[in-house]
């Protein structure tokens, strides 16, 4: 087991709050749908209606906050939510511009670590430009100071957003180096699970834009980076424990969309 018991409970303790924070706020949309309903029932369509919402808020209320408590035992700082920084240079949004236009292009492969000697050289030249890159969700510092920086995107992310993505982990390493030209950094895209699950992970689309070895973590890649080997399925099995704990809170939730 990878996970301590105070470390379990603490994840437990975050997801049970989490759903039962959703039960107290969650208002179906006012949609008619009288075909559905017919189908399957009202309970099931308010059932459907709500983890299609639950999906929307996985990441801030649910993977985040564990994320952040699992890295914090074994990483200096873990936070989320928060800010690379908020200075740019000029020369290094030019050599960010330039990067993405050149894998769009296809001239050239993503390589990262020459991405950030590009930025670095050039992290404080120019002037100097005040910029709201998107937070960082999250933050960690290891006990060597070498910092990673994760946005948690969605288990199938729209292919025509990784141009953005890209631009996000670049501009990152930029507001830090700005204000550090001598920081480690690491800025990569997290992905909570494989929905392709037995088969690899096949959004290899992103190749094209991501270097897949320094910017991606895919399911247990990522959980277990931040709290060692077996946390991925200690965290399932965390999730499974919950849903059986309330299984009957769940079903009495729905149950009373049956007679509405």
């Amino acid at each position: 087991m990878a996970l301590s018991k105070q470390q379990i409970q603490s994840v437990e303790d975050t997801i049970r709050n989490s759903l039962r924070n959703k039960f107290k706020t969650y208002n179906p949309e006012p949609a008619v749908m009288p075909f559905h309903a017919r189908l399957l029932g009202k309970d099931r369509l308010a059932l459907y209606s709500f983890i299609h919402s639950l999906n929307t808020n996985f990441g801030t209320t649910i993977f985040e906050p564990v994320a952040v408590s699992l890295a914090s035992s074994r990483f200096k700082v873990a936070k989320l939510q928060m800010k690379s920084g908020t200075q740019i240079s000029e020369k290094a949004q030019y050599e960010i511009q330039r990067i993405v236009d050149e894998l769009t292009a296809a001239n050239k492969k993503p390589d990262k670590q020459k991405e950030i000697e590009i930025i670095r050289k050039v992290c404080q030249k120019g002037e100097m430009r005040t910029v709201k890159p998107a937070r960082v969700d999250v933050y960690l510092e290891s006990n060597n100071d070498e910092i990673y920086l994760f946005d948690i995107k969605t288990a199938k992310p729209n292919k025509g957003g990784f141009k953005e993505f890209k631009r996000t982990l670049l501009e990152w390493v930029a507001t830090v180096l700005s204000e550090n030209p001598n920081a480690k950094i690491n800025t990569l895209i997290a992905i909570p699970y494989n929905p392709y699950e037995p088969k690899p992970y096949s959004r290899w689309t992103m190749a094209g834009m991501l270097d897949l070895e320094q910017e991606l973590k895919v399911a247990e890649e990522f959980w277990d980076f931040l709290g060692g080997k077996g946390t991925y399925d200690d965290l399932l099995g965390c999730f499974e424990r919950v849903g059986i704990e309330l299984r009957d809170e769940i079903d009495d939730y729905f149950k009373r969309f049956k007679n509405e």
